[in-house]
């Protein structure tokens, strides 16, 4: 178990998640006002009906997040775990919050340039959002509904997002024109990548499949030197009809090249297929998650 999971075990538990949630929530709040609202972008989900509704009426976008919310966290408390509501609505109202109270950077317009603007919007808004999510919360509006659709569907909260938002956005040109669309829908796409990179974590995991004749040989020393546990699966060559037992582990990226050595020292003729893994939860690897 590593630190940031040992901490997360710790009686504290709660008060870190609040404290990463907040930050996410600040994150998010300048992504907004130093790079996106500047240039009358767009946004997806509750936040951009907020944004609509502000740059035609001037009313705080802060305060519509946080009165639109309201039947969507009515919804979520149907469909949701009680805590994942009751740490959303904290995530909501943090970043109602920090979008009103760092609207001072509106005019100081950091970047004039809107597509470096929508590049760097997306960028802090996607971490703001896999911060919140890596701590079993949202930010309300369309992330609940994107997590009630993983919890039913298996699908990633980024790309449901991205699809609710690309509709949402698909509208809103009709009202604002079909460039600053355009522009939002770069933000949005970036946004979505790197809220599922922060969310699944920069230690990524690699599944592993290991076909050799020295299969013994091969787990005794992955066991060995990278201390990770492996599974048999029984499996046969559709061809040949021969009867294999098939290695399965999962790795970290930085384990990966250690155990394609051990492979090539023990059995250079193996066969091996490696693919990413979106998250992985038990003993040896990380117990968090939404």
């Amino acid at each position: 178990m590593n630190y940031i999971d040992r901490l997360y075990s710790s009686k504290f538990k709660y008060l870190i998640m609040m404290v990463f949630i907040l930050l996410g929530g600040a994150i998010s709040g300048i992504s907004f006002n130093a790079f996106i609202m500047p240039h009358k972008l767009l946004s997806g989900g509750v936040s951009g009906i907020a944004l609509i509704i502000n740059y035609l009426t001037g009313i705080s976008p802060g305060l519509l997040i946080f009165v639109i919310n309201i039947p969507v966290f009515l919804l979520g408390y149907k469909f949701v775990d009680k805590e994942f509501i009751i740490l959303s609505l904290i995530g909501m109202s943090s970043l109602s919050f920090f979008i009103d109270a760092f609207s001072f950077l509106r005019g100081m317009h950091i970047i004039d340039d809107i597509m470096l603007s929508s590049i760097y919007g997306g960028i802090l808004n996607g971490i703001g959002m896999g911060i919140v999510f890596r701590n079993r919360a949202s930010q309300g509006g369309i992330d609940i509904i994107a997590v009630i659709i993983k919890k039913y569907m298996s699908i990633n909260i980024g790309s449901t997002s991205l699809t609710i938002n690309f509709i949402i956005v698909t509208i809103a040109s009709f009202i604002y024109g079909l460039k600053p669309a355009l522009y939002t829908l770069i933000t949005m796409y970036i946004a979505s990548q790197v809220l599922d990179k922060v969310q699944q974590g920069f230690d990524i995991r690699k599944q592993v499949m290991i076909i050799s004749d020295k299969e013994d040989e091969v787990v005794k020393e992955i066991i060995k030197r990278l201390h990770r546990g492996v599974t048999y699966l029984d499996g046969e060559g559709a061809f040949t009809g021969n009867k294999k037992r098939v290695i399965y582990c999962i790795v970290t990226l930085n384990q990966l090249a250690k155990l394609k050595q051990i492979v090539r020292e023990i059995d250079s003729k193996a066969f091996m297929a490696v693919s990413n893994t979106a998250e992985v939860l038990g003993r040896g690897f990380s117990k968090r998650g939404v």
